[in-house]
């Protein structure tokens, strides 16, 4: 607030300008906003607008339905430096470019500098056939017989359930200090257990059936044949999500 609490006379209207450095719009959070007296009298009063302003405050956000049009990495493409998600646009000379939505809304983010989409979705796809390469070798052609991911997670857990079972071991005819150290660190792995357990969980209820692996496969070998909705399932069925700035891409994989 710029002015004094007595310039507040309950008459004049106000201006409501976004702050730089805020990383939520003004429609949602008020916090770091600019709030300046206007010089005319107000139109609408205070009672309805904070009557107002509490009910939108308590409004769920729904996303706008918007369908994709300008890059089939809609919806996984994140800016790699704050997350949000980049938007394909289109230049009026025909070239695509992402931009980061934080930095598009509000600039409290420095962006993820220039990204063609042309050139990333080149990249994204040269990076799916290399993917499904050492996949289909690891699996001897059979999508079903491994996933790396889940087989890593596996391991992992049966790593800390062997350290567990040590730990518990130990408790028997073990001395206080002993048994305090012991029981804090059953506790730290047990947490840890909890936690891989929910990925694996995770990981089986979104795994890519056979049929879809064979599917995806033959839709990379004849790639410019694909319709732009099915390159989207195809990414749709090999990545969680993209990270991407003009330095750096990084993918994570379902598979």
């Amino acid at each position: 607030v710029v002015n004094d609490a007595a310039d507040f006379a309950g008459t004049n209207g106000c201006y409501l300008y976004q702050g730089r450095d805020v990383e939520e719009s003004k429609n949602y959070n008020l916090k770091d906003h600019l709030l300046v007296i206007a010089p005319h009298e107000g139109i609408v009063s205070s009672e309805t607008w904070l009557a107002c302003r509490k009910r939108l405050m308590n409004n769920s956000s729904f996303g706008g339905g918007h369908k994709a049009k300008n890059t089939w990495l809609a919806g996984k493409i994140k800016c790699g430096r704050c997350g949000a998600g980049l938007s394909g646009l289109i230049n009026p000379a025909g070239t695509g470019y992402y931009r980061c939505r934080r930095r598009a809304e509000n600039r409290s983010c420095e962006g993820c500098g220039t990204l063609r989409v042309h050139e990333v979705e080149q990249s994204i796809y040269n990076e799916m056939r290399r993917k499904m390469a050492r996949f289909q070798t690891l699996t001897a052609g059979n999508p079903a017989k491994a996933n790396p991911k889940m087989t890593a997670l596996n391991v992992s857990l049966a790593q800390v359930e062997a350290e567990i079972e040590k730990l518990l071991d130990t408790l028997i005819g073990a001395n206080a200090t002993l048994m305090s150290y012991a029981n804090s660190r059953i506790e730290e792995l047990d947490a840890q257990r909890q936690s891989l357990m929910k990925q694996i969980a995770d990981l089986a209820a979104e795994a890519v059936s056979p049929a879809q692996m064979e599917r995806i496969s033959g839709y990379l070998e004849t790639w410019e044949d694909v319709s732009f909705e099915d390159r989207r399932l195809v990414v749709d069925g090999l990545i969680s999500t993209i990270k991407a700035t003009s330095e750096s891409i990084e993918i994570e994989w379902k598979i």
